[in-house]
């Protein structure tokens, strides 16, 4: 297809045509391809629950066990801080300040 001869205009009319285009196919394709999956599992006798992994879902829904405090500031228990994770903006300023994260650890 020769592009050249066609205006400004008439080449932005197409590139929206082509974009439109790219949408109605890429979901004909996920369409396609959703069909396909579900007459896979419903052959194989899966249920759409387990073919989406409902099972594993509520595995991610768990509580969580809650981590142990590793550095407490001496002067000020509410500012704690478990190791894991970006330092808290207090334990940056107790570090650049000199002291070392051990003397801090466990502190009551």
């Amino acid at each position: 297809m020769d592009l050249s001869g066609l205006s400004v205009a008439e080449l932005r009319l197409l590139q929206d045509e082509i974009k439109q285009t790219l949408k109605d196919r890429e979901l004909q394709e996920r369409n396609k391809a959703r069909e396909q999956i579900l007459a896979i599992a419903h052959t194989a006798g899966i249920s759409l629950q387990d073919l989406l992994g409902a099972g594993s879902r509520s595995k991610s829904l768990a509580p969580q066990a809650k981590v142990a405090v590793r550095y407490r500031h001496p002067s000020d228990a509410n500012l704690q801080w478990t190791g894991r994770g970006r330092q808290p903006k207090w334990v940056q300023d107790w570090v650049a300040s000199g002291q070392t994260l051990d003397t801090i650890r466990g502190c009551n």
